[in-house]
């Protein structure tokens, strides 16, 4: 019972500065202006970590590889941790189980990003409707175009309804199905 109590810690404090980590990285992909409460908070959270990372590791082509890193460590860390309560036998594995452990880490970032994209969607989504102009409706508009966007060309709103977020829910799910549960089950086989 305390080792489950105690992967579930571990797991919501890693997946919650994974995400912190991914939405800033994110951001500055998207351009999203930092200027507004959401964008400084999750600044402020993850400066921590990217501030001294990126001494070393310097973004390019306009992107935070600082965080995209950390990102990945996060989630990593997690994976290992969760396996590491669960009695995985780490010493008589060897490193042959090194790949296993970083392909789930792959999918998991992959599944987490794409959770966080469902999230972005459903709230933008929401703020269309209640609030629109709220100081955070600029920054998940942004967040939500990349998806939103495109099938906007493609499927107009019906009776001045947009319909486009729920298109979009069900094709980040066939994303989830297909290709990112494909690439755990392999990193999974890799494991044991």
């Amino acid at each position: 019972m305390l080792t489950d109590a105690l992967q579930f810690l571990l797991k919501v404090v890693l997946e919650l500065a994974a995400s912190a980590f991914w939405l800033r990285f994110y951001m500055q992909w998207m351009r999203v202006p930092f200027y507004n409460p959401f964008a400084q908070f999750i600044v402020k959270v993850t400066d921590f970590a990217v501030r001294p990372l990126r001494r070393v590791i310097p973004g390019l082509f306009g992107l935070d590889w600082a965080s995209l890193l950390l990102f990945y460590a996060a989630e990593l860390a997690a994976i290992l941790g969760l396996h590491w309560l669960g009695d995985f036998p780490f010493l008589a594995a060897g490193l042959q189980v090194l790949p296993g452990f970083l392909l789930l880490a792959l999918a998991g970032a992959i599944k987490l990003a794409l959770y966080i994209l469902i999230g972005l969607v459903f709230i933008q989504a929401i703020l269309s409707w209640v609030s629109p102009y709220s100081p955070y409706a600029p920054v998940f508009y942004a967040l939500a175009r990349p998806v939103l966007a495109p099938l906007r060309r493609f499927i107009p709103p019906i009776a001045g309804i947009d319909i486009t977020p729920i298109v979009a829910f069900v094709l980040i799910q066939l994303v989830l199905i297909a290709p990112v549960t494909g690439l755990e089950r392999y990193a999974r086989g890799l494991i044991w």
